[in-house]
């Protein structure tokens, strides 16, 4: 097999809008999660042990709403996931992994983010990886990692050989040139990010213009505490602004929220507060999306699996706060559970999303946060719009039961929802998240440049697409 034969039309930036659509022209949401060849439900590739088992999964996600996943080219935490071995020499039965992987996604029709390097296990690992130059590798260090002329040329030739193998495919959504990109990758000074992802990027785009006539859309990702942590580094143009990338994306793990939860609406608001920040960071008007959420330090640090129930509210919460704040899709979960696959409860909160998305044509949605510029009596709002269309999420205030999920026992009550919109006639369509349905379809004036709507009573939360009608 020489690579899967082109079918799946490939993904853009859409021309009047912050998120993306096919070459047709039909808007597309990265609905997924991040996953790996050795985590369960992959983990039959290998040595084609049981090929059927995956494309059953597979269905089974396309099914739910899944339409990405995000993935690395190796698992870097042990010796036989390496998709080189040596440096240079790619190894068969990982490659047929890959070969396999491509041509079901393509037939089932869901899409991959692929970044070439698991960065995190290669620092864990580094004794054991094939690039360590104990080993025969190109870099005697991680530390020196961006600033090793042999590793670059080592890591384009992983590149040359995807893009050879799988690059000519739509099944390909992205590429993450970089995982989590680390000023301790550069001996703590990003000074050489930009630089490095212009030459990455630019390698990338003229190998896969030789040999398929286009380029994917690439990105660059990094820890999202990083911003905060280190103020005194450069890195919020590169990762924000730079004009080789076609979209812009952080790892969001809140700390104390987020990365260690201890109720479901922290998370969401510390999701809200985030992805508003970084739509301020961003010039030019790309997408922008979250590829890595979760509750890492719960589960790396306190050994701790969420309670499924509790994970499941966690889950659908964020991923509610990231799109109705303006990000596009729901954000994509790293599982951080054992073991390490999302739960049912997870999938069933993905397909109520996709079932909401035709609510709203994103093609020309030009949304800016909304998050302080309205207001929801009684309850947490996160949204975004321009002066036509507008999504908004409500979650109820001051509600929480003793496990730190929302109360179900509560009285439903309505909410007085007012955001900025032009004047004129609205259709508001209320959504339940939780059973993806359409609850009411009202229409409704907007007033001195003001909408003011009242939902119907609602326990906990409630979604809401609004758009203007001519």
């Amino acid at each position: 097999m020489t690579g899967t034969t082109p079918g799946l039309p490939w993904i853009e930036v859409a021309a009047s809008a912050p998120y993306f659509c096919d070459e047709t022209g039909v808007p597309w949401h990265p609905i997924g999660q991040n996953d790996s060849i050795d985590w369960p439900e992959l983990a039959p590739l290998f040595r084609r042990r049981d090929l059927p088992a995956v494309e059953r999964h597979l269905r089974w996600l396309k099914a739910s709403g899944v339409t990405c996943l995000r993935l690395m080219l190796e698992d870097a935490r042990g010796r036989h996931r390496f998709l080189e071995k040596p440096a240079g020499r790619f190894v068969p039965a990982m490659v047929q992994v890959w070969d396999d992987l491509f041509a079901l996604c393509e037939a089932v029709g869901l899409r991959i983010l692929l970044t070439p390097l698991d960065t995190f296990w290669m620092w864990m690992r580094w004794k054991q990886h094939p690039w360590n130059s104990a080993n025969g590798g190109p870099l005697a260090s991680m530390r020196e990692a961006l600033l090793s002329a042999e590793t670059r040329d080592a890591l384009k030739t992983r590149l040359d050989f995807a893009i050879e193998r799988w690059g000519g495919s739509g099944t390909l959504f992205a590429w993450d040139l970089w995982n989590e990109i680390h000023p301790a990758h550069a001996r703590d000074d990003a000074g050489c990010f930009g630089e490095v992802i212009e030459d990455l990027s630019r390698h990338v785009r003229m190998r896969e213009q030789q040999l398929h006539g286009r380029s994917h859309l690439q990105t660059v990702s990094i820890y999202g505490p990083e911003l905060r942590w280190k103020p005194d580094q450069p890195l919020h143009d590169p990762i924000f602004r730079h004009p080789a990338l076609d979209f812009a994306t952080i790892h969001i793990y809140g700390e104390r929220s987020i990365d260690n939860p201890r109720n479901t609406v922290a998370p969401a608001r510390a999701m809200g507060d985030i992805v508003r920040e970084c739509l301020a960071e961003i010039t030019d008007g790309r997408p922008f999306l979250d590829t890595e959420h979760g509750p890492i330090h719960s589960f790396k640090d306190r050994r701790i699996t969420l309670p499924e129930a509790f994970d499941d509210e966690y889950f659908r919460h964020m991923a509610w706060a990231h799109l109705a704040s303006g990000g596009a899709g729901g954000g994509m979960r790293w599982p951080n559970r054992h073991p390490h696959v999302l739960t049912a409860g997870m999938r069933v909160a993905q397909q109520a999303m996709a079932g909401f998305m035709p609510l709203i044509d994103w093609s020309r949605f030009a949304r800016r946060n909304l998050n302080a510029e309205g207001s929801a009596t009684g309850h947490h709002l996160f949204a975004c719009g321009d002066d036509s269309q507008a999504v908004a999420w409500l979650l109820r205030a001051r509600s929480l039961d003793g496990d730190g999920r929302m109360r179900q026992d509560a009285p439903p009550r309505p909410a007085m929802l007012t955001l900025p919109m032009a004047t004129g006639r609205v259709q508001v369509m209320e959504w339940n998240t939780v059973t993806g349905e359409v609850v009411r379809v009202s229409d409704h004036p907007v007033r001195d440049g003001q909408l003011r709507y009242e939902t119907t009573p609602f326990v906990a939360d409630l979604a809401l697409a609004i758009v203007s009608l001519p």
